[in-house]
């Protein structure tokens, strides 16, 4: 297991004036690190759901595919589609949030790792990347590095806690109120991903927010969560209380456009080099 070296930390912000801050609960705050939280307020969503589609049959007898133009479909190949449609689908579950978080506006840079732990972990860095390394994603992390993360900021900013999100927050906040994925247009717009990939990660804050105020959770980095992964493509109704790894989020800077989504899951450890996190703060 590596773990990043931790020194202290001078904050900024008095407890008295952070505890003022979060009673009026304004939409955006920020930290003694410069650190910026959006507020997530309560809510609900469907999780895990999925239901294809077959193309609609036409009235002048079988169209072409349309995926492949070279084929055409027949009656038998729409009848064979309604029923993987109906075997495949799942309805999904609700997950209800019941209480207000703040979640980073930007995954972790590296600028706020080194200002907190002493040390930065990334590959990227330094003369690999184009522009401000600082306000780069930190990468190379683990969850166990993560977690440090986070207790070193607890220990020294002692006016909040903070945590990684649970994947049901992440999921929240990342589709801020969406019930479908992205179109692929919007997540060229939102996400840093293969199609424009300069082989690196990218300074947070790049392209477009989501509709909450987020930045990059899709594309990147791989961001870590507090949950087990459950081996399935969707999360269960309650994460499990133990596993093997950890869950990551939301694709990075390596993903193709079509398989950038905030609707699944996978398992860490991943690639390493374009895996990061961001974080919670909670309202007291």
């Amino acid at each position: 297991m590596r773990l990043a070296r931790a020194i202290p930390l001078a904050l900024t912000v008095g407890a008295t004036a952070a505890a003022a801050q979060e009673r009026t609960r304004t939409n955006e705050i920020t930290n003694g690190v410069g650190m910026e939280f959006v507020l997530i307020r309560p809510g609900s969503m469907v999780v895990g759901r999925f239901q294809p589609t077959c193309p609609t049959p036409p009235s002048g007898g079988p169209q072409r595919d349309p995926v492949d133009a070279r084929a055409r479909w027949t009656a038998e190949d729409y009848r064979r589609c309604e029923e993987m449609v109906k075997r495949d689908a799942m309805p999904g579950f609700t997950v209800r949030i019941d209480r207000p978080y703040y979640i980073g506006k930007y995954e972790v840079t590296q600028a706020e790792w080194r200002t907190v732990m002493g040390t930065n972990p990334s590959v990227f860095q330094g003369t690999k990347v184009e522009g401000d390394a600082d306000r780069h994603p930190v990468d190379n992390v683990t969850w166990e590095d993560a977690q440090a993360f986070v207790s070193v900021l607890n220990a020294t900013d002692t006016t909040a806690r903070y945590r990684l999100p649970t994947e049901f927050e992440w999921e929240y906040a990342a589709r801020a109120g969406a019930e479908r994925d992205l179109t692929w247009a919007q997540i060229n717009r939102q996400a840093q991903l293969a199609l424009v990939d300069k082989g690196t990660t990218q300074p947070v804050g790049g392209k477009q927010p989501n509709a909450w105020g987020l930045y990059d959770t899709l594309g990147n980095v791989w961001e870590w969560v507090q949950d087990y992964y459950n081996e399935k493509l969707f999360a269960d109704p309650t994460p499990p209380r133990a596993g093997t790894e950890h869950v990551l989020r939301g694709g990075s800077f390596l993903s193709d456009v079509k398989n950038t989504t905030y609707f699944t899951h996978a398992a860490g450890p991943g690639s390493g080099f374009d895996v990061g996190f961001r974080i919670v703060r909670e309202v007291r």
